[in-house]
């Protein structure tokens, strides 16, 4: 199967993997497109309460991978781990389907009671990505023999399944649950049916297009010339301890909120057992990791203001009538993924010639590359809101909100916006995963891609932090300026940092 390059020069088990990941992403971005508008307009809550809760329920679903990597690593393995998320995912979105109903124009906020089961389908879900999420980029990573070329270009296939599921999401769960003869509950079931096809899919290739991927594997079972490090292969769970209980104290020095408790011991005991658990070489790879992991947190909580203040954006301020045609707001989640569905096999045809012609550029400073476009997007985001913002001092901001009055800002403001975000989506995202599955040592590879998505996950929280603040800033323009000067600051540390990158992980392509 590892030299298999029937599916156009790639191995078939990552078309398999590339269809699972896509009804799994159709399921995800097609409720998140749907998150925080429902909030906000079904359900009366204040935009500072929504963006909270957006960040906090994203975070965790990035969060919950590092449980699921490990639990897949060393217990029940990455092809059991798939099919355990895949229901959990499910039966969450088909709870969301149950959850309140509208309330009338000035009418508070449903009561806890009747939030119930939105909740526990939030619940569900968070825990379901933990044992799904991880383990599919692994399985990937998995298909190819190390130092196998066609690896970056496979992910970033891979990335296009993602995103076809991210395209496709919003325009269906969105373009239901915007709609007067469905409703919000049609959205969010919609998006239940995405990951059952996703679950009939994979359980029906795995055996045939994926033979001996996705088991526990013991040391003693690898072939020599894999096996790494065979004095020392185990978990020691004292490093766990000793990283947890620093990383509490941590949380307690910094003002000891439960999100805070639960980053610092779980990225605590993350950093305990990879960095202490190593030596040598490969500690100096999972320095390398931890390095990266950090410059991408300023990437995520930059570009996942999609979801929220930029979704609230293309509700209120927006123009949806501009081509003659009625838009809907959430139909805005699905550009970032139609450009990476466009320019994915430029990108990879580009890693591809320049890696033969040796002038690829190494990952960290494509990553650097990825953090000036996200910056250069938002400054269309600014100049775009600067009509909103005159019009908002005009009328007054409950006026702009609830009637529609300031709806004035051309689409092409968003979508330009959306075009930079992912070209430096791009640059980072997708030779990231592969830059995981190349440095990580292999008894800690599913632990380390969970370190990855942890790095999403403090980005996502982050940014909802930052998102309710819309409530606080009037101007538009302003709000949108954090994100240009965050985005350009990290990327100028990660051009320096560069060369520190490359001496740490000198032992592999990277």
């Amino acid at each position: 199967m590892l030299d298999d390059r029937s599916l156009f020069g790639h191995p078939r088990g990552l078309g398999l993997l590339f269809v699972v990941e896509m009804w799994e992403r159709f399921s995800y971005y097609g409720m998140r497109a749907l998150l925080v508008l429902y909030l906000v307009n079904a359900l009366n809550w204040g935009d500072g309460n929504a963006a909270r809760l957006y960040g906090t329920y994203t975070s965790l679903v990035y969060l919950t991978p590092l449980i699921g990597g490990f639990l897949a690593d060393r217990l029940i393995g990455t092809r059991r781990s798939l099919v355990i998320g895949g229901i959990l995912i499910a039966l969450g979105h088909f709870a969301l389907a149950f959850g309140p109903s509208p309330v009338g124009p000035g009418s508070g906020p449903p009561g806890t009671d009747a939030m119930l089961p939105f909740y526990a389908g939030l619940g569900l879900i968070i825990l379901g990505t933990g044992f799904f999420k991880p383990n599919v980029s692994t399985m990937v990573g998995q298909v190819y023999r190390d130092g196998d070329q066609r690896r970056d270009a496979g992910f970033t296939i891979f990335y296009m399944g993602i995103n076809l599921g991210a395209f496709l999401g919003p325009l269906v769960a969105g373009g239901l649950g915007q709609s007067e003869r469905f409703g919000w509950h049609w959205g969010f079931g919609s998006a239940g049916v995405g990951m059952v096809l996703g679950l009939i899919v994979y359980m029906w290739g795995r055996d045939k297009y994926l033979p001996g991927i996705g088991f526990v594997t013991r040391e003693a079972d690898k072939p020599a010339a894999a096996a790494e490090s065979v004095t020392d292969q185990s978990i020691n769970y004292g490093h766990a301890l000793i990283g947890a209980g620093i990383g509490s104290i941590l949380a307690f020095l910094s003002g000891g909120s439960i999100m805070a408790y639960l980053f610092g011991v779980i990225i605590g005991a993350t950093i305990g057992v990879t960095l202490l658990g190593t030596r040598g070489e490969e500690r100096n790879r999972v320095i390398a990791l931890f390095i990266v992991v950090f410059f991408v947190i300023f990437f995520w909580m930059a570009f996942e203001q999609a979801g929220s203040s930029m979704n609230l954006f293309a509700d209120r301020y927006t123009d949806l009538d501009a081509a003659g045609v009625e838009i809907k707001s959430s139909w805005f989640q699905s550009v970032n993924a139609f450009f990476i569905l466009l320019f994915a096999p430029v990108f990879a045809a580009l890693w591809t010639g320049l890696g033969r012609a040796g002038r690829e550029p190494s990952t960290a400073l494509k990553m650097a590359l990825g953090l000036v476009l996200l910056g250069l997007g938002f400054v269309f985001m600014i100049v775009g809101a600067q009509g909103a913002d005159a019009c908002t001092a005009e009328v007054g901001r409950e006026a702009a909100i609830e009637g529609g009055r300031c709806a004035i800002v051309s689409p092409m403001w968003l979508v330009g916006a959306y075009l930079l975000h992912t070209l430096g989506e791009l640059c980072l995202s997708p030779v990231g995963l592969s830059y995981v599955t190349k440095v990580a040592p292999v008894r800690f590879a599913s632990l380390l891609m969970g370190a990855w998505f942890l790095a999403n996950s403090a980005a996502q929280y982050i940014g909802g932090l930052l998102a309710a603040q819309i409530e606080n800033i009037p101007e538009q323009s302003t709000f949108f300026t954090i994100f240009v000067v965050t985005s350009f600051g990290a990327a100028v540390l990660m051009f320096i940092m560069v060369p520190l990158l490359k001496r740490l992980t000198r032992s592999v392509q990277s």
